[in-house]
């Protein structure tokens, strides 16, 4: 991590503030049916037969359901897609199979700079944009029609229609014996896909976190690298920041994407997950589980959660006062907007 000395704990007080604080969040709020009750949501989702068959046109239409969830909250994204349906892998297929003129269509390498903007109905190709299908799809602005391009693209012409081998491909290009080997198979999945227009760290791994610990015993990599993947929301984040735990580490840092550079809350939760032994809250979970760490902690704080550590608690402009916390005595209740 950057600007953070990885000692032991015993001799570095920082870290072990940040352990202990953490810890005392798994105990709290940390769930040990967590990947139990993954299998069990994409089980009745049908995404768990769509891995063992392969189908491609099914996790396409899971995972472009999940990225429809970013830049805005889960209550108004989930009523737009009530109301107006979402695109799904048929629609983007029948539109394609048309031929349509834009040469931007031709083909997953072709497709950039779009620009495709909703409320003005313009885009980079103007002279096509009445033929053209993208605009067509009634999502919720410009950016998931492009999104939804990209990824049918990025799932046809890149992962060859399967993309449940090209997971396995791209695990398999990874040297079994490589020191961070988890971590290189982490971004050897999610490297590419940041290509994808419009999709961010967060919700990729949230998805395939969800996604490759769904797998189950049959593909027993994927269970250890969903294991891995760390998804930073605002809550995750002002959580640490309210503790103290970043600025301890010499670490402190605005929400956004330094979240996952070198010595953002990212690392910061590697770090502490790596320190924090997961069977002890379920036998059958990885050792290190930092998957599971960061949602003990947004559990602690999210409203349909534990509702503790947020802003409806919390007057953000001053130290923390609430008293009801378990951890008020520990933590150093640092003010959000100091």
């Amino acid at each position: 991590m950057n600007n953070v000395s990885v000692q032991h704990p015993n001799t570095n007080p920082n870290i072990a503030y940040a352990i202990k604080i953490v810890h005392s969040i798994c105990c709290l709020a940390g769930s040990p049916s967590y990947i139990d009750d993954i299998r069990a949501e994409l089980g009745d989702r049908g995404i768990i037969r769509a891995i063992r068959d392969h189908d491609t046109p099914a996790l396409f239409n899971w995972l472009i359901g999940e990225l429809s969830f970013q830049g805005i909250s889960d209550t108004v994204a989930l009523g737009y897609i009530a109301d107006h349906g979402n695109v799904r892998w048929g629609d983007i297929a029948d539109a394609l199979s048309r031929n349509p003129s834009c040469p931007k269509l031709g083909g997953y390498w072709r497709f950039y700079d779009c620009r495709y903007h909703k409320g003005s109905h313009t885009c980079s190709e103007p002279g096509h944009i009445e033929a053209c299908p993208l605009p067509r799809h009634p999502l919720r602005n410009g950016r998931l029609n492009q999104m939804a391009y990209s990824l049918f693209l990025f799932m046809r012409d890149v992962a060859d229609v399967d993309f449940v081998a090209w997971i396995d491909k791209q695990l398999g290009t990874v040297d079994p014996n490589a020191p961070d080997r988890l971590a290189a198979c982490g971004e050897a999945i999610i490297g590419p896909l940041r290509n994808v227009y419009g999709v961010a760290d967060k919700v990729l791994a949230m998805a395939l976190s969800s996604l490759l610990l769904s797998a189950g015993k049959r593909r027993p990599l994927w269970r250890e690298v969903g294991a891995t993947f760390i998804a930073v929301d605002t809550l995750v984040h002002n959580f640490l920041h309210r503790t103290g735990i970043p600025a301890r580490l010499c670490s402190d840092h605005p929400y956004g994407d330094t979240c996952y550079r070198p010595g953002g809350c990212a690392d910061i939760l590697a770090l502490v997950a790596a320190r924090i032994d997961a069977r002890e809250f379920n036998p059958t979970f990885p050792a290190t589980f930092p998957r599971f760490v960061q949602s003990a902690i947004w559990r602690y704080c999210a409203e349909n959660g534990l509702d503790i550590c947020n802003g409806n608690r919390i007057d953000d402009d001053a130290r923390c006062g609430n008293a009801h916390c378990q951890l008020f005595r520990r933590c150093d209740q640092v003010a959000l907007h100091a």
